[in-house]
């Protein structure tokens, strides 16, 4: 008697997520819901050389980096996007409770439940696309992410972009303390200490990295943007903090080769409860990458 396999938890193809390093896929599986969505599962770990746990919660940024390999994978693997087109996000939001990041003795295991939107083509060729995501933990909604993408074929970002440069040349200045933006480790903070005494930072740029820089591209990924608003809210708060919700839109490529700010302004409120810190980042003179970070004392 032939018995049915066991299905078996494996990550998706790295070329999928656009991960060189097969131990930085965070997706185990996906198949078709809904009409018009799809069930993807993922599995957070329960340490992570860069997305490492704070105060018992896992790491916010490990809800967008999932997120962002949704819609790659998506576009790959069910709307026929070939690999090697060029993806750029245009808008990435998450929101999650704060206990729906607790940490268990075992790694996260997580539920995205997936709606695809406003599907832009050019014949049959997917040029972008909208995707809203429910977050399910052990069978409870834990929160919701929003992105929105466009992606180019080879030959049209070739002339978009032309030859831009792959590694940038190490900035002179003095690296932000890395516990005043919630790091342990001097080479994961991306910030560089103000000239004066506002909250204005210089990006640093490091392009050997090999989370943030999993591969060679020629501008800043969303990622470090999204990093970089994320250390910079921490830094206008005197306590620890975690990020549970950020809503970031990019605006234009952010280049390896010429200074990015990040300024940081907090928002004033009149009542209790989380307070949120707007990041802009600006480069030659234009706001290449907005965010409204929500934050909550640890």
């Amino acid at each position: 008697m032939r018995h049915p396999r066991k299905r078996l938890t494996r990550t998706v193809p790295r070329e999928y997520t656009h991960r060189a390093a097969v131990a930085e896929v965070f997706l185990t599986d996906w198949e078709p819901g809904r009409p018009d969505g799809f069930v993807v599962s993922a599995q957070w770990p329960r340490g992570h050389s860069f997305f490492a746990p704070r105060a018992g919660c896992q790491d916010p940024l490990l809800v967008a980096e999932s997120v962002r390999q949704v819609g790659s994978l998506l576009a790959h693997a069910e709307f026929g996007v070939p690999l090697g087109h060029q993806f750029l996000m245009r808008r990435l939001s998450y929101t999650v409770a704060p206990e729906g990041l607790a940490t268990a003795p075992v790694p996260t295991e997580v539920e995205m439940r997936v709606t695809c939107h406003d599907l832009a083509k050019r014949g049959d060729r997917l040029t972008g696309m909208r995707y809203r995501t429910r977050l399910v933990r052990d069978d409870r909604t834990i929160g919701y992410a929003e992105a929105e993408f466009s992606c180019l074929t080879p030959a049209v970002y070739r002339r978009l972009r032309g030859a831009r440069p792959t590694s940038a040349e190490r900035v002179c200045g003095r690296v932000v303390e890395p516990a005043s933006v919630g790091r342990a480790l001097l080479s994961d903070v991306v910030l560089l200490e103000p000239e004066d005494t506002g909250n204005r930072w210089q990006l640093r740029v490091d392009t050997l990295h090999p989370i943030l820089f999993d591969h060679p591209v020629d501008h800043v990924p969303g990622m470090v943007l999204m990093e970089a608003a994320r250390q910079a809210a921490q830094a206008v708060h005197a306590v620890p903090v975690l990020t549970p919700a950020m809503d970031s839109a990019f605006l234009r490529y952010a280049e390896l080769d010429a200074p990015c700010w990040i300024e940081a302004e907090v928002e004033e409120s009149t009542k209790e409860g989380p307070a949120l810190v707007n990041v802009t980042a600006t480069q030659n003179g234009d706001v290449v990458f907005t965010a409204q970070v929500t934050t909550w004392h640890l």
